[in-house]
């Protein structure tokens, strides 16, 4: 789960940023309004923590600006203003949710993962598909039951497919899920975790769509066909 950090406070932006990795978030830090900004707008996160006292251009700025462009990344508010007719406004504006610090490193990791989780229409943290079930939570995998040793990269390639069973996704997009700024990408990195994943659950559970991407196959019962139209930024829900 690829996230944008957006914190002027280089302590606390250190901190959230090693925590968040530690808990398997890949994150890239920006620390004033006008990057969060265009960071917003111009990549495709799937999550993102937002300060609001950022120098240069307030993070409520921020927000309402990416809203009004149909950016609809999931944006947690973390800041230090703790007025109700403040809250109002910033989830008013579009915020997701709006947290008050200083706050619990796991608590905030609980958070995001309901973000992410409603925003593809979801009612519990466990995804389960055709067999499969994947916990974010626990980053745990179960295969009929039986538990999957995966690497940090496959849970999260498989991750990024099971939250849209059936939908494809580019190795562009899979590849902006996997890797944060300054992380070196081979070009054919998500074959080679495609490759591990299907040695493990089983050729038939990720299909590829030649010359477009990838998919997480529903049951044969339950499975409508892959349309490479509907690929999307993946910090979209696609209906």
């Amino acid at each position: 789960m690829r996230l944008l950090l957006a914190e002027d406070d280089a302590l606390l932006g250190d901190g959230l940023r090693a925590g968040l990795r530690a808990l398997g978030f890949q994150v890239d830090w920006v620390r004033d309004g006008v990057a969060a900004e265009r960071e917003l707008s111009n990549q495709s996160y799937t999550a993102a923590v937002l300060d609001l006292g950022l120098p240069r251009i307030d993070g409520l700025d921020v927000l309402q600006a990416v809203r009004r462009r149909g950016v609809k990344t999931p944006v947690l508010v973390l800041t230090a203003r703790d007025a109700v007719p403040q809250r109002i406004e910033t989830l008013d504006a579009g915020a997701d949710d709006y947290v008050v610090k200083p706050i619990d490193l796991h608590e905030l990791a609980a958070r995001l993962r309901a973000l992410v989780r409603r925003s593809h229409g979801q009612v519990q943290d466990l995804i389960s598909v055709n067999g499969v079930d994947l916990d974010p939570g626990a980053r745990e995998v179960r295969l009929d039951g039986d538990p999957i040793k995966l690497s940090t990269r496959e849970f999260d390639l498989l991750h990024a497919l099971m939250l849209r069973p059936g939908r494809v996704l580019t190795r562009e997009q899979l590849e902006n899920h996997l890797y944060g700024w300054g992380e070196e990408v081979g070009s054919n990195t998500v074959e080679v975790h495609v490759h591990h994943l299907r040695r493990k659950l089983g050729n038939q559970r990720i299909r590829t769509v030649r010359g477009v991407g990838y998919a997480f196959a529903p049951p044969p019962s339950s499975e409508a066909p892959l349309d490479a139209a509907q690929a999307g930024p993946l910090a979209q829900p696609m209906d």
